[in-house]
């Protein structure tokens, strides 16, 4: 019997600086679902020497990586795979070597793209992958090189490739491997250098969100989680975990909490690209990208459109993979915006995403039910926590996931307290304004909601005010909100109810 390949596989493979990966992806209905993904730390730009020549053991190091990808492809269509390499390869003057090698253990072509060509496919890769609105600024600090991209929703307005990357950096700025201002001063001011000459063009077009989208930034994240800080990047942050990078004094001894063994080696080459470039552009704060050139050539490959709003499509899918009621998840979310616009000027204006957020999480109110009425609210926490949802950050994810778990029954305030997408007082009142919106469209017809206003007095009391003779004349309702006015007091949260 023949084998049948798939024609809904794709697979690219990137062949980095530091590390060689693999990502496999199936199309299914307009959208991807990963099905692998392997990363080798390679060092490829360890392995060059004064002359630019690939040494022997670098060579080697790659092949053996691709010996093990190639078992992979042999069951999806040639025209579904695309191999690319970077910096490194785009430097190495023996190239040709590594290739003829490479490309039959593969049994498949390698392209060595330019670094505009790789700029413009990670910028695909973000635009495709994480929200945000305006002009982004898009940062991927690779091995051997740093791309830095502006552009709106799809369109790529300004991009270059700069030739300096955290493997390069480690061997220029911190051979001996010791940790030091002296080294970390000379790193960022080599890294400004190399800035230098576009720097201007970058302030002057100027963005709105700054997004990065490389290891050093996903080291940073989750430094930045196990310390206890919110997930926003800043040059102040950059500073502090400098200092904590510094008092480790080598290499070998690095120990920052948070900081995975195996992102250790190339992390303060990284750290000071870093911020040089949050100095050298005067960036406020950075986020982290939901994918960058993989994800890049694999939407490039299949041909799919970037959404307008990518959150909102990653909603959408959900709701109709968990076959949610779209009447309902629409009429609890007009309840809950409603309410939020009565009691907008209580939130903090450092917490622009509380209105969005309410949105969605509105819309997946019911998620767990896909699972069993019983404990619905926690296996909606639990969808939300293990799905891959494209235009989230990690903390919005756990925002959701809190107030989803706390739509109903006893509350369970210090998930709220755990979350740094916003601040807990927003996260409270966004949980308070969920669990009524949900009560008031327990009819779940349209026509049947009240026409309420929700306020905010001293200490934190909520009150609700109803048509004259409402809670009369809706006995099941009434009860439901009595019974909230009691969990809530549990809380020491006054809940008042009144009519007009």
């Amino acid at each position: 019997m023949s084998k049948k390949r798939s024609s809904n596989l794709y697979a690219v493979i990137d062949l980095g600086s530091n590390s060689f990966h693999m990502l496999v992806v199936r199309e299914i209905n307009n959208s991807l679902q990963t099905v692998a993904k392997v990363k080798r730390k390679v060092r490829l730009a360890g392995g060059l020497d004064a002359n630019n020549n690939l040494d022997q053991a670098a060579l080697q190091r790659g092949w053996d990586c691709l010996s093990l990808f190639a078992e992979q492809l042999q069951d999806i269509p040639t025209a579904n795979i695309r191999i690319v390499g970077t910096a490194t390869l785009r430097l190495a003057n023996n190239v040709a070597e590594f290739l003829t090698t490479a490309e039959k253990i593969l049994a498949h072509p390698v392209n060595i793209i330019s670094g505009e060509q790789e700029a413009a496919l990670i910028y695909k890769g973000v635009a495709y992958t994480s929200s945000g609105q305006g002009n982004r600024l898009v940062v991927d600090i690779g091995g051997a090189s740093t791309e830095l991209i502006i552009g709106e929703q799809a369109q790529a307005k300004l991009l270059y490739s700069f030739k300096m990357g955290c493997v390069t950096w480690l061997k220029h700025y911190f051979t001996d491997g010791k940790l030091n201002q002296h080294n970390f001063t000379q790193a960022i001011d080599a890294a400004k250098a190399v800035l230098n000459p576009l720097q201007e063009k970058y302030l002057t077009l100027g963005w709105d969100t700054c997004i990065g989208a490389s290891g050093t930034i996903q080291a940073l994240q989750e430094i930045m989680v196990a310390q206890g800080e919110n997930e926003h990047i800043t040059l102040a942050k950059l500073h502090h975990i400098q200092q904590q990078a510094i008092a480790c004094g080598h290499v070998d001894n690095l120990n920052i909490k948070g900081l995975a063994t195996d992102r250790k080696p190339v992390f303060t080459s990284g750290l000071a690209i870093l911020t040089a470039l949050f100095e050298s552009l005067e960036i406020n704060n950075m986020f982290l990208a939901g994918g960058a050139l993989r994800e890049g050539v694999i939407y490039e490959m299949t041909g799919l459109r970037a959404s307008h709003n990518v959150r909102q499509q990653t909603v959408n899918g959900l709701m109709i993979k968990h076959q949610l009621d779209l009447e309902q998840a629409e009429r609890v979310k007009h309840t809950a915006l409603k309410a939020f616009d009565q009691l907008k000027s209580t939130i903090a204006a450092d917490d622009a995403q509380a209105g969005p957020l309410l949105a969605y999480v509105s819309g997946l109110h019911e998620i767990g039910l896909s699972i069993d009425y019983k404990k619905a609210p926690q296996h909606a926490a639990y969808i939300i926590d293990n799905t891959v949802m494209l235009g989230f950050t990690k903390a919005q994810k756990q925002l959701l996931s809190a107030l989803l778990i706390n739509q109903r029954d006893e509350l369970n305030l210090p998930l709220l307290a755990q979350q740094s997408a916003i601040s807990y007082a927003s996260a409270l009142l966004l949980c308070r304004i969920l669990r009524v919106s949900c009560t008031l469209a327990l009819r779940r017809t349209d026509g049947t909601i009240p026409d309420f206003s929700l306020t905010l007095a001293a200490e934190n009391t909520l009150i609700i005010t109803l048509p004259t003779q409402w809670l009369a004349q809706h006995p099941l309702r009434a009860a439901a909100l009595a019974s909230e006015l009691e969990l809530q007091a549990k809380q020491h949260l006054p809940f008042r109810i009144q009519e007009r």
